[in-house]
C-alpha cells in the first residue's frame, strides 16, 4: 500500500496468482481510485475473462449495496509481462477496489491471498487452481480467500488459514468481525471405484501375466488381438490390481486435477487415474495446450494408466507426441505467450487390432487382403513409439470351450497382492532415488540392480543381436526383467527372467 500525489487515494494492493502449469506464481492486483474522468480500467496482460471482470465486479458491488465512485479507477494486475488468464481475479480485483473505497481495511488484505470468481449476484463461485493457490499462500506465509465451496479442498494444505467466502457479502462481514467465517475441513478421501475383475477374463492366461507385470513395474503394455477377445475388459481390470496412491501421490494428482477444474467438493482420491480418451482426441486434449494451456490426458493420467484403445486409428502425429512424455515422464507445452510443463508419468496401456477388418490368421474369417491389411494398418505406429513399449502380447480370440469354463480361480484379489508386493520392494529398494518402480530405472542405478547374472548376461547378448535391440529396447527389456524377478522374489535377475521378457519383446522387422 502506497500513497499517491495530492488528492488521489490511497492504493490498495491484494495478493493473487497466475497458473502457469503446476506452478502458481504470485501476482498483485493494484487498484487507484484518482480524480478525472469516470472510468474502469484493468491493465496488466489481462485475456478477455480478465477484461470482463470489470462487470461482474460492478455488478457484484451493486448487489450489496456499493456503487463504484464517479472517478477514475485503474487496476494493475503485476508483473504487467506475465499473461493473465481466468476468472479467478474477480475477487482479488473487488476487494482491492473496496480496499481503496475505504470499505476493507488494505492492512487486512495484505495478509491472504485472493481467488475467485463473482457472480452478478455477489457469490463467488469456484475457479480452476485453489489447491496450488493454497500452497503458494503457504509457502508466502499468508492466509488464502477462496470460494466456500472449495474450502474443503484448500484446507488440505493444512497449514494455512483459508477463509472460504460463500459470497462477498458474508466476506465482508468476517473482515469487519460482525460473522466470523468458519474454518472449512479437508474433504473426504473418496472410495475407490470397483473395476471389472479378472475373474471375469476366460482364457489369455498369456495376456494375464503381461498385465501382472505391467502393474508390479510400471510398464507399458500393447496388446494386439482380433475384436471380441477381451483387451478392453483387460485394461479395465488394471486399476484393480494397482497398488493406491500414497499421500504424495494423490497431492500430486489432485494438484492436476485442481488445475483443470476436476476436483469436486474437495475430495482427494487414492485410486490411480484410468484415463480412456477417443481416437479421435486432437493434440492438444491428449498432450495438453490451447489457447489456455490447460493438461491434456497424459498429464491427468499422471501415476496412474492412459488407455488408447484402438491405438493405430488415433493420428499418428498425435501419437508420436507422446513419445517424449513416455521417456520424460513429463509435457512441455510451448506457446508464443507461455513455457509450460506438466508431470506426465503415465503407464501406457494400448490395444489394436492386427489389421483393420480385425481377422488376419482367422482361417474362419480369413482376410482378403492379407498380409498387405495388416501391413498398411500397423504401419501407421511409427516404430520409435513401438520401441518405447515394453510388453507386447499377442491375445488369441476366446474359443466357445473357453467360454462354457468355471471362472478361474485366481481373480484381482490375489493379483494385487502379488502386485503390492513387488511394489513394496521397489519402494524400499528406491528410497534414496526418484524413482518410484523399475519402469523408471535408467544409467548406474539400471546397471546396479538389473544386471542378470552369467547365463542370464549370455542370453541376453545372444538377443540383443539376433532381436536387433535399440539401446532404449536393450534397457526396458531389462527392466521388465527386474520386474519379473522381483515377483519372483529373486534378488537377481536369471537367465528365466531374461527369457520370459525377451518373450514380450516386438521384434524389429528385418529388410
Amino acid at each position: 500500500m502506497g500513497a499517491g500525489c495530492k488528492g488521489v487515494s490511497l492504493v490498495a494492493i491484494v495478493s493473487t496468482v497466475a497458473y502457469l502449469g503446476l506452478e502458481a506464481r504470485g501476482v498483485e492486483v493494484q487498484c487507484q481510485i484518482a480524480p478525472g474522468v469516470p472510468a474502469f480500467a484493468v491493465v496488466g496482460l489481462p485475456d478477455k475473462a480478465v477484461a470482463e471482470s470489470r462487470e461482474r465486479v460492478r455488478a457484484a458491488l451493486s448487489a450489496i449495496g456499493l456503487a463504484l465512485p464517479p472517478k477514475r479507477i485503474t487496476v494493475n494486475l503485476s508483473p504487467a509481462d506475465l499473461p493473465k488468464e481466468g476468472s479467478h481475479y474477480d475477487l482479488p480485483i473487488a476487494l482491492a477496489l473496496l480496499g481503496a473505497m475505504g470499505v476493507v481495511d488494505p492492512e487486512t488484505l495484505a495478509a491472504y491471498v485472493v481467488v475467485g470468481e463473482l457472480g452478478l449476484d455477489g457469490r463467488v463461485a469456484a475457479s480452476p487452481g485453489v489447491l496450488l493457490a493454497a500452497l503458494h499462500a503457504g509457502s508466502v506465509e499468508r492466509g488464502l480467500v477462496c470460494p466456500a465451496v472449495q474450502g474443503p479442498e484448500a484446507a488440505w494444505t493444512g497449514h494455512v488459514e483459508v477463509l472460504a467466502a460463500p459470497d462477498l457479502l458474508s466476506l465482508l462481514g468476517h473482515f469487519k468481525g460482525a460473522a466470523l467465517l468458519p474454518a472449512p475441513v479437508p474433504g473426504e478421501v473418496a472410495a475407490p471405484v470397483r473395476t471389472a475383475d479378472l475373474a471375469q477374463v476366460k482364457g489369455q492366461e498369456t495376456a494375464k501375466r503381461a498385465l501382472e507385470i505391467a502393474a508390479a513395474g510400471g510398464h507399458n503394455l500393447l496388446m494386439v488381438g482380433p475384436p471380441g477377445a477381451g483387451k478392453s475388459l483387460m485394461a479395465a481390470c488394471l486399476p484393480g490390481i494397482l497398488p493406491e496412491l500414497t499421500p504424495a501421490e494423490a497431492l500430486e494428482v489432485s494438484m492436476i486435477a485442481s488445475v483443470a477444474g476436476g476436483l469436486e467438493g474437495g475430495r482427494l482420491v487414492r485410486a490411480r487415474p484410468f484415463r480412456s480418451p477417443h481416437h479421435s482426441a486432437s493434440m492438444p486434449a491428449l498432450i495438453g495446450g490451447g489457447l489456455r494451456v490447460r493438461p491434456g490426458e497424459v498429464s491427468l493420467a499422471h501415476l496412474g494408466v492412459l488407455f488408447l484403445d484402438e491405438l493405430p486409428e488415433f493420428q499418428r502425429g498425435v501419437l508420436d507426441s507422446l513419445r517424449q512424455p513416455l521417456e520424460t515422464g513429463e509435457v512441455s507445452v510451448a506457446r508464443a505467450n507461455a513455457h509450460v510443463t506438466f508431470p506426465a508419468r503415465v503407464q501406457l496401456i494400448a490395444a489394436m487390432n492386427p489389421c483393420r477388418c480385425g481377422h488376419l490368421g482367422d482361417p474362419a474369417l480369413a482376410c482378403s487382403r492379407a498380409p498387405r491389411c495388416a501391413a498398411d494398418y500397423q504401419a501407421k505406429l511409427s516404430g520409435p513409439l513401438l520401441d518405447r513399449i515394453d510388453l507386447h502380447v499377442e491375445v488369441r480370440a476366446v474359443s466357445a470351450a473357453d467360454l462354457v469354463l468355471p471362472p478361474p480361480a485366481e481373480g484381482s484379489a490375489e493379483v494385487a497382492a502379488r502386485v503390492a508386493a513387488a511394489r513394496a520392494v521397489q519402494t524400499a529398494r528406491y528410497a534414496r532415488h526418484k524413482a518410484r518402480t523399475n519402469a523408471e530405472i535408467n544409467g548406474e542405478l539400471l546397471e546396479a540392480i538389473a544386471t542378470p547374472d552369467e547365463p542370464g548376461r549370455h542370453l541376453l547378448a545372444q538377443a540383443a543381436e539376433a532381436m536387433r535391440l535399440s539401446a532404449r529396447g536393450y534397457t526396458r527389456m531389462l527392466r521388465v526383467a527386474r520386474t519379473i524377478a522381483d515377483l519372483a522374489g529373486a534378488e537377481t535377475i536369471g537367465r528365466i527372467h531374461i527369457a520370459e521378457a525377451l518373450s514380450y519383446r516386438r521384434q524389429a522387422p528385418r529388410n
